[in-house]
């Protein structure tokens, strides 16, 4: 992202956005985690501590849901970076919509 264009407060405050913005995926992408995994591998509320099946449950729910979160990233940032090569190709398709949400 080009900040060039923007004096050192409005850089200053885009900055500190795009880090609650992070701050904020993170939070979610924790709770997801932890509500899934929760979901899916806690079913015996008799005793406070873990069993080992629960335990192996976890650590396989956690371990998936991080590789598929990692997996989904890189995807996207393959996406955006051909969709970028295409505009540096081709400058005058900035203007056509298409992508994700515009239609051609």
């Amino acid at each position: 992202m080009d900040f060039s264009q923007y004096n050192e407060a409005e850089r200053a405050h885009i900055l500190k956005l795009l880090e609650q913005k992070q701050m904020k995926d993170l939070m979610k992408f924790y709770s997801n985690l932890v509500d899934r995994c929760f979901n899916d591998c806690i079913n015996d509320f008799t005793s406070k501590t873990l069993t080992t099946k629960e335990e192996t449950c976890i650590q396989r729910c956690t371990d998936k849901f991080i590789k598929h979160n990692e997996r989904v990233g890189q995807r996207f940032a393959e996406y955006n970076q051909n969709m970028a090569a295409q505009v540096q190709q081709n400058p005058s398709s900035r203007s056509g919509g298409g992508g994700w949400f515009g239609g051609q």
